[in-house]
């Protein structure tokens, strides 16, 4: 199948779909989505947590802060228009001693820097009104933050595509590009696709992308695959609602935590354990290729002569339930390790810079004739709507619309 478009666009995850459906929007651009997986949002939409994050932990003014706040509110909208199960539950964060009372500090002024009015610092009194089996200092009540599946959002803006004239394809994955007549031509196993402007939006596999497309990105994805355990049906009742630690702020990650789900059922977790293949969901998965780019970039080392304790640690908490089990007594004393069983894994893709430095904001880089989705982690369900905005108006511009 060959094809033309005025814009093609890489990826069928949610970031891929919410820009497609925004270009769309318009009404007067050819769309083609190319998602490489026989199904859309096969990888990091689909296996998230399924939170709609409020926008607490980001820096204020950066990337992640504005399209989150913004994103977050167009998410809630685009659910309740749509159909889309969904709720606005809230979350706990919650301080376990007093030396993270100053990390809390810091995150309830980032919360109100961010537009979170409805902020609330609790006692630990207070967080055991809302969390009964809770055991902390303090903590801060964040009654933005939400639950849905991301991948019935990314079905309906599937739809929604579709329905303006665009097209999706699964099964199409990207090979490489050429040029022809002035226009890029994307060359996939679905065929070739002419097009005038390309958005990569390939999340695990967006630097390599972004280089056969004649970017250089200056930081190169690190996987980070991230393991999930279920609280038993009969322990569902220790958690209400959400349930997060005081973040490391050396680190873009949330921490072990309790996320009810829209679907029924309490998620435990994720940690975060270098995987050795970019879509590597299970521990020993392998890919030489991958492994082999991980070990001969300078940037892991530096990151890993930094942190390798911490990865020790959760290589340790990976194989050993009993050590998750006990990163998850931090918050609730009362889980014992017959209370959880294995779960499902997402994989991160996260940016790494030379230096070792973990990119800790959403980056997006323009070249002549495509636009470079760099890195996208969490929150970028939550922002996918902001974000394909975003894009789409730097398309438009560039497209003459």
């Amino acid at each position: 199948m060959d094809g033309n478009a005025d814009v093609v666009i890489i990826g069928g995850g949610i970031v891929g779909l919410a820009t497609a459906m925004a270009i769309t929007a318009g009404g007067d651009s050819r769309v083609v989505v190319l998602e490489a997986e026989q199904r859309l949002a096969a990888h990091q939409t689909g296996r998230n947590s399924g939170v709609i994050h409020s926008g607490l932990y980001y820096r204020p003014d950066s990337l992640k802060a504005e399209n989150c706040a913004r994103g977050r509110e167009a998410m809630y909208r685009f659910c309740e228009e749509h159909g889309i199960a969904h709720e606005r539950c809230g979350k706990v964060v919650v301080a376990t001693d007093a030396e993270e009372i100053p990390r809390l500090d810091e995150l309830e002024r980032r919360g109100r820097a961010n537009g979170l009015a409805g902020v609330q610092r609790l006692s630990g009194e207070e967080v055991r009104e809302h969390e009964p089996h809770v055991t902390g200092v303090a903590g801060l009540l964040v009654p933005e933050t939400g639950i849905v599946d991301y991948a019935d959002v990314a079905a309906t803006m599937a739809r929604r595509v579709q329905e303006a004239g665009g097209t999706v394809h699964v099964g199409a994955r990207v090979l490489g590009r050429a040029t022809r007549g002035g226009e890029t031509v994307v060359r996939s196993t679905m065929g070739d696709f002419s097009c005038r402007y390309v958005v990569n939006c390939a999340g695990l596999q967006c630097d390599r992308m972004a280089r056969a497309f004649g970017a250089r990105p200056e930081a190169r994805i690190v996987p980070f695959r991230g393991e999930y355990h279920e609280l038993v049906p009969e322990k569902h009742s220790l958690v209400k609602n959400l349930i997060y630690p005081v973040p490391d702020p050396r680190f873009p990650f949330l921490g072990v935590h309790f996320t009810r789900m829209i679907g029924g059922g309490v998620e435990a977790g994720p940690n975060a354990v270098l995987a050795l293949r970019r879509e590597g969901y299970r521990k020993l998965s392998f890919s030489p290729r991958d492994a082999l780019g991980i070990a001969s970039y300078g940037g892991f080392w530096r990151m890993a002569s930094r942190h390798w304790r911490t990865g020790m640690m959760e290589v340790h908490r990976s194989f050993s339930r009993g050590a998750f089990v006990q990163a998850l007594q931090k918050l609730i004393p009362d889980v014992r390790r017959q209370d959880v069983r294995a779960g499902g894994a997402g994989v991160r893709a996260q940016a790494v810079a030379e230096d070792g430095s973990l990119l800790d904001d959403f980056s997006i880089v323009e070249t002549e004739t495509a636009l470079h989705v760099l890195n996208a982690p969490s929150p970028a369900a939550t922002a996918s709507i902001s974000i394909g905005e975003t894009l789409a108006a730097r398309v438009r511009e560039r497209l003459g619309g």
